[in-house]
């Protein structure tokens, strides 16, 4: 119905629809004497979420990403980092200042609320954004970049390292500065970890790409497959999951999709986008199921403070870091941008699973932070999410356009490319315009010649960029009924 009937996706995103399903198949498990099954972490991190994942990383429009790289990840880790202390500390003092009810809760409890509120949910945020068509690379960018560092369960995001270093210390008698910093090093460790082991799967994956021409039925197995192992790898290693499935996504894609045949793309494209679909409809329907179902404790106080702290960490974090970014930033970020980066920090099932991975015996609270956590996912989901595509419309934000790339802007596109180059060495200036024609020929004299088969791996950028407008107009034009 949401589908078929315009003017309900024109008013609600479909994330609302399906967790008020949830919450109404929650109250009717209920009503009839059943317990409502609740969304365990293990199957959300394990089998729900890398789906979506894995169709960000493949699917990421890769130049966008890089061009915007510096400032997604100072959204995604500064940000983040500046969410989960701004938002611990100000929790600390409502509980200190809050009577009986709240002040037993210290300043570790608090720090680790924080660092499960504050993260961007990728499954939130791509699925409001693609619904309203918005130019969202930054925010894109940085749900996904938020994704980086995983250990065990895997956790998304760089608040998640925060996560398991106040759970650990938790455990602790004493906390010392040496503890502090191993921990605030293990975030490196972890990210780049899962990226390294990503990048080797992906590379294995366009190996194997090479030697299936004959058998093209099984071609999109591998990239299913090889992507999984990297998560599951990087996991068994306590490395960053998450990481390694956008990396190895990223780095296997334009290999494989030279190696592979029409179908077998067509095939890897439209079950990645199912699968991911028929994850985000799961995720946020179990989300409405087990609100009904969860153990909740409501506390005004801590509810409201939780929620209007959120949004002013959130405007005050983007403020300050846009004005610091586009001090090198040629290409400014608007008011318009930044209130779009501001508004659309949607929480989602990220944090629902992460408090549920609380153990009771050092966090007796966990019923409370439960509530409050709830309430913010279905304030920023159900309000902000609802009223996001008015504002845009009322603002006039450029919206994503739906072109398709000619000849004609890819030849322009190198020779600025090229150009841009030789002036950085002329000026003896190394930028990453240098950087990238240094990368992209080594991947042109080396990589391709071993991960591309036959006369494939020699072809110039833009004659296969050619052959690829050429094929999509020959389908194209056979769909439409233009071949008789």
């Amino acid at each position: 119905g949401f589908h078929v009937i315009p003017s309900v996706s024109s008013i609600v995103p479909e994330s609302c629809l399906l967790i008020v399903v949830g919450l109404l198949v929650g109250g009717l498990i209920k009503g009839v004497g059943e317990e409502p099954p609740i969304l365990k972490s293990d199957i959300f991190f394990l089998f729900l979420l890398p789906p979506i994942i894995l169709d960000a990383g493949y699917f990421l429009p890769l130049r966008q990403f890089t061009e915007n790289l510096g400032t997604i990840l100072i959204f995604a880790v500064v940000g983040t980092l500046w969410n989960a202390f701004f938002l611990g500390g100000l929790m600390y003092a409502v509980c200190q200042l809050g009577g009986p009810s709240l002040n037993h809760i210290g300043l570790l409890a608090n720090l680790l609320f924080g660092s499960i509120i504050s993260a961007v949910d990728p499954v939130a945020v791509l699925a409001v954004f693609e619904e309203i068509h918005i130019n969202e690379r930054l925010l894109r960018g940085e749900a996904v970049s938020a994704s980086g560092a995983v250990r065990n369960p895997p956790l998304p995001s760089p608040s998640q390292v925060l996560y398991h270093l106040f759970e650990e210390f938790a455990n602790f008698e004493q906390v010392t500065i040496i503890d502090i910093i191993l921990g605030f090093l293990s975030f490196f460790v972890v990210s780049l970890g899962g990226v390294f082991v990503g990048v080797i799967y992906g590379v294995i994956a366009a190996f194997t790409s090479r030697f299936t021409s004959h058998i093209r039925v099984i071609e999109p197995l591998f990239v299913f497959l090889y992507s999984y192992m990297a998560y599951l790898s990087a996991e068994l290693f306590h490395l960053s999951g998450i990481m390694a499935l956008i990396a190895s996504g990223v780095v296997m894609r334009p290999y494989v999709e030279a190696n592979i045949s029409h179908k077998s793309h067509t095939t890897i494209k439209y079950f990645l986008k199912m699968w991911s679909s028929v994850s985000e409809t799961l995720i946020f329907i179990f989300l409405g199921v087990s609100t009904v179902a969860g153990h909740h404790y409501w506390n005004w106080t801590f509810v409201i403070s939780t929620l209007l702290f959120c949004l002013i960490a959130r405007v005050l974090g983007v403020l300050v870091l846009t004005w610091f970014i586009n001090k090198f930033r040629i290409v400014k970020l608007t008011p318009k941008d930044q209130f779009i980066i501001a508004y659309g920090g949607l929480r989602g099932a990220i944090a629902f699973s992460l408090c549920y991975l609380l153990d009771y015996k050092h966090f007796g609270m966990r019923d409370m932070f439960l509530t409050a956590i709830i309430t913010v996912i279905f304030f920023t989901v159900f309000v902000q999410g609802m009223t996001i595509r008015p504002l845009v419309d009322l603002l006039a934000v450029k919206k994503k356009q739906e072109t398709k790339r000619s000849i004609n802007e890819e030849i322009h596109t190198q020779f600025l490319d090229h150009l841009l180059t030789g002036i950085e060495d002329i000026c003896g200036h190394y930028g990453h315009h240098h950087w990238k024609d240094k990368l992209n020929r080594f991947n042109k004299k080396y990589v391709k010649k071993c991960l591309i088969a036959g006369e494939r791996s020699k072809e110039p950028q833009l004659i296969a960029f050619y052959h690829k407008m050429e094929m999509k107009q020959a389908i194209e034009l056979v769909e439409s009924g233009g071949i008789g």
